[in-house]
């Protein structure tokens, strides 16, 4: 086990090195020039020449990308160019904002997405299957950002059940954390948890006629404990995958409904940086959430192989 993590380690900084050097190269290769962006039209020449030697453009790319990346690996990612407000600490305040919203949109969806898988694959082929599977369905197929939008407009608007906007910190009041927190972590849980009942229901489904089970089932053993201890174990496995990829997303995929929900966390952070440009933010943002996803696979590698010895072997 020990040999099968550090090979993945092993992998993950090369990809991690491909990811800093493509971020570095994608913002630089906008077209336009990043000091005309950054100061506007009204900027003088003399304004001009300052960015540029702010932000050091006139130096060599390559000379740029290994300040850039030394930079980074000892946690400083520059300054903004228009606020000049260090990025690191941005970073640092905002990634916990996401942070708890994502952690728990992760826990709604697996609580959620499990208890439909199990009901689906225990059930196959009735009424109650029918009906989570058309669920099941439409939560894969409906965007996130129509979601929140209808939400807005249903739960905070109309019914004043939940604040439409704003965020509270849950260090400073528990209660108003979740009221805010809540429809933002329920809508990047839906597609989540229909991901996660899908692939576990069709696990269940393979389990439950192999031989093993008729044996349990003839042992005289009640449903709930073959589910429990023989058929969700192995049914779970390629599960463990889904969710995995989608923790990363769910740390990463915020941008457009942390706009919509008012949330000062790292998504609305990127895209204000994008609409204006501001190159060192928007390094630092992909950088941090490839190695926040690339963090999240290695976990899912550690995670499968632990639960399949094959996968070691292999």
């Amino acid at each position: 086990m020990q040999t099968f993590v550090i090979r993945r380690v092993a992998a993950a900084i090369p990809l991690l090195f491909i990811v800093s050097l493509a971020a570095f190269s994608l913002t630089w290769l906008l077209p336009g020039d990043p000091a005309s962006a950054i100061g506007g039209v009204d900027a003088t020449p003399e304004q001009l020449e300052q960015i540029r030697e702010r932000m050091h453009l006139d130096d060599p790319a390559p000379a740029r990308y290994v300040r850039w990346v030394g930079g980074a690996l000892s946690g400083d990612f520059g300054e903004s160019a228009l606020t000049e407000r260090s990025v690191s600490d941005e970073l640092a305040r905002r990634l916990p904002i996401t942070g708890s919203i994502a952690a728990g949109a992760f826990l709604i969806a697996v609580v959620v997405g499990s208890l439909i898988g199990v009901v689906q694959g225990t059930l196959a082929g009735r009424l109650p299957d029918r009906l989570l599977l058309f669920l099941v369905s439409l939560g894969l197929s409906t965007p996130s950002f129509w979601l929140a939008t209808l939400f807005v407009t249903w739960f905070a608007v109309e019914l004043h059940w939940f604040p439409a906007l704003g965020y509270v910190s849950f260090m400073d009041s528990p209660t108003e954390w979740l009221r805010h927190a809540f429809l933002p972590m329920v809508t990047l849980a839906v597609f989540t948890w229909s991901e996660i009942a899908r692939q576990l229901r069709t696990g269940l489904v393979g389990v439950m006629d192999q031989d093993y089970i008729r044996a349990a089932r003839a042992r005289g053993l009640s449903s709930m404990r073959i589910v429990g201890k023989h058929a969700l174990k192995n049914a779970a496995l390629p599960t463990i995958t889904i969710v995995g990829v989608r923790l990363g997303f769910l740390l990463t995929g915020s941008i457009i409904l942390e706009n919509i929900y008012g949330i000062p966390g790292l998504g609305a952070y990127a895209l204000a940086a994008i609409q204006n440009r501001d190159v060192p933010i928007i390094q630092g943002v992909v950088l941090v959430s490839a190695a926040i996803v690339v963090t999240a696979s290695l976990l899912v590698d550690i995670a499968y192989a632990y639960l399949n010895p094959k996968v070691r072997v292999s």
